[in-house]
């Protein structure tokens, strides 16, 4: 088991591809701490990982929410290893409809509460050398129509992974990005809403489908938290089908 021994917070860990990398992670042997909104949905993962993983109930967009996450995990766990942000809320419309909330509820729930978990997360992660994943997308990296606060969130999330890289690599602490296309509720969403931007998106995957959070998406932050990645700091990883070929 590649994390046997480390311990995981996950946050956005009840649904989607939070809820896949939490049930991979507890089989590769960490402990869990994950974070999410859906109380019902969160007590059930609970009770179906067992003593390995635990769900705290919070809201990520809160100032204090990433002290109460990090003290959380310290107290049941007695440690942090590896920190995934992975949690984050959007709303789709064209550039020039979107609003100021738009952008505050993208901001709020994905950049803002990156950037303070690794913050409050920083001394634990340096004792433990451990391994920060952050989650990007490529509707950033393209310019998706319908994404713009979403991409723009994204793409600071890469930028502040980058710098932290660069910041964090003498105290052993790795930060690297994964942008997913897989088949979550968002993306389900967003199909629903504008299917034929969907359907041109779905075309160009190369290997002729969309990804699964369990087996195509997960093992990939498996290998970004475990010593198989070692090596490996500032990258941004695409686990997208073969879409973007980043140069």
């Amino acid at each position: 088991m590649k994390l046997q021994g480390k311990t995981a917070i996950v946050t956005g860990g009840a649904g989607g591809i939070g809820s896949a990398v939490t049930r991979v992670f507890v089989e590769q042997g960490a402990g869990v701490l994950f974070v999410d909104i859906d109380d019902k949905r969160g007590h059930e993962l609970e009770r179906d990982l067992g003593p390995s993983a635990r769900f705290l109930n919070v809201d990520i967009s809160k100032p204090q929410a990433a002290v109460t996450i990090r003290d959380t995990a310290v107290s049941h766990f007695g440690s942090v290893d590896i920190l995934v942000n992975n949690a984050h809320a959007s709303r789709q419309a064209l550039l020039v409809d979107h609003t100021a909330e738009m952008f505050e509820l993208s901001f709020n729930t994905g950049f803002y509460p990156t950037v303070h978990l690794m913050q409050a997360c920083y001394e634990q992660l340096k004792a433990a050398s451990g391994s920060v994943i952050n989650f990007a997308s490529g509707s950033g990296l393209e310019g998706m129509p319908t994404q713009t606060s979403y991409a723009a969130a994204k793409e600071a999330i890469r930028g502040v992974s980058r710098v932290a890289a660069n910041e964090w690599a003498a105290d052993g602490i790795r930060v690297n990005v994964i942008c997913p296309f897989a088949a979550t509720e968002g993306v389900m969403a967003w199909q629903k809403a504008f299917p034929e931007r969907a359907a041109e998106s779905a075309a160009k995957v190369p290997l002729g489908r969309i990804g699964d959070p369990e087996t195509d998406i997960a093992p990939i932050v498996v290998f970004l938290a475990s010593e198989d990645s070692k090596y490996m700091t500032g990258q941004t990883l695409m686990a997208d089908g073969g879409i973007i070929k980043l140069r």
